[in-house]
């Protein structure tokens, strides 16, 4: 009867398994399927090659144990992980001169690198920061778990714990430390995900767009002309990537604005938020904050996590409310 039992449980699961992958199949279609789910398997914990930079410090494992027990030495992890705590709001404004008048005013809500099986920790940190906002749309641009393989149960089940502090309409997007197979977990804790997808999103009988891109630093399985082909010309239009490397693709698609994350801003810099490592293929200006490029606004997030070890060093991580503005910058 055991066996009969675990038996049934197997095929349960390996059913469950399969309806999931053809589900993202029909969604996505099977080469993008087939092309994420091959580098996951061969090259996820590359330290070199793969993806828009040569050197993937993420993957590095003895640098990381290695930095780890260095602050330790110093005594200065406990300053760094107090830091890791810290979390900042941050408010930042984006003028649009077409934006359509309902959307004046409009408050999104910015989650970007929560790496949250670093430290759980950090969960109700984030939670209590929540509480205290008010806004129209939530996103979170990538990265829900510390590693780039291995188990993610831990991660799923904190971000699970997130999504459900989170008030309204919500969407994400996939990062490079992220496999594709983390999506129906995360749509049923209530977070839909933007694979390569756009969604309108309405206001007041209005409508701006939102794209949401597969990561373009690892896997580079971005396609912004699926994004594009249900914009109408001359729509406001705002595109969730992981990286902000995809700066000139975005600006020559039409989109008017960009939201990222993937840098951490540096995490460990020096005083004055001197990046010494951006971990991106852009120019500097992009590795945090907000930036222009022709008529694309962008904004780099710090992100609200870290990686690698659970420290801060001059770079707090933050909660970005970007408010959308009708008119030019004053």
């Amino acid at each position: 009867m055991l066996g009969d039992e675990m038996g049934a449980g197997i095929k349960s699961g390996y059913t469950t398994c399969m309806n999931e992958l053809d589900a993202l199949l029909n969604r996505v279609g099977e080469a993008h399927l087939r092309e994420r789910m091959n580098l996951q398997i061969d090259h996820a914990s590359r330290v070199f090659g793969q993806g828009r930079t040569l050197f993937h410090i993420q993957n590095v494992e003895w640098l990381m144990i290695l930095i780890y027990y260095g602050l330790r030495a110093t005594g200065m992890y406990g300053w760094g992980y107090r830091n890791f705590l810290d979390v900042q709001i941050v408010d930042n404004e984006i003028w649009l001169p077409d934006l359509p008048p309902a959307f004046d005013g409009y408050r999104l809500l910015h989650l970007s690198d929560l790496h949250l099986d670093m430290d759980t920790a950090l969960v109700p940190v984030i939670q209590k920061r929540l509480s205290t906002l008010n806004y129209d749309l939530a996103v979170i641009t990538g990265d829900y778990r510390a590693s780039t393989s291995g188990n993610y149960r831990t991660a799923m089940q904190a971000c699970g714990e997130v999504i459900a502090s989170l008030k309204g309409p919500r969407y994400g997007i996939l990062g490079n430390h992220d496999f594709i197979e983390f999506v129906p977990s995360l749509e049923a804790a209530g977070l839909p995900m933007l694979l390569n997808e756009t969604v309108k999103l309405e206001r007041g009988g209005e409508t701006i767009y939102l794209s949401g891109v597969d990561d373009p630093h690892f896997y580079m399985t971005d396609n912004l002309v699926e994004t594009r082909k249900d914009i109408p010309a001359g729509s406001v239009s705002i595109l969730l990537a992981h990286s902000p490397e995809l700066y000139r693709n975005a600006a020559a698609s039409g989109y008017d604005v960009m939201l990222s994350g993937h840098t951490h801003a540096g995490q460990i810099c020096l005083p004055g938020r001197v990046i010494l490592h951006g971990n991106a293929a852009c120019p500097r200006p992009m590795l945090y904050g907000a930036w222009q490029h022709h008529q694309l606004q962008g904004y780099t997030s710090a992100g609200t996590g870290s990686s690698g070890v659970p420290v801060r060093f001059f770079c707090p991580p933050e909660i970005v409310i970007h408010t959308l503005r009708k008119g030019v910058r004053p």
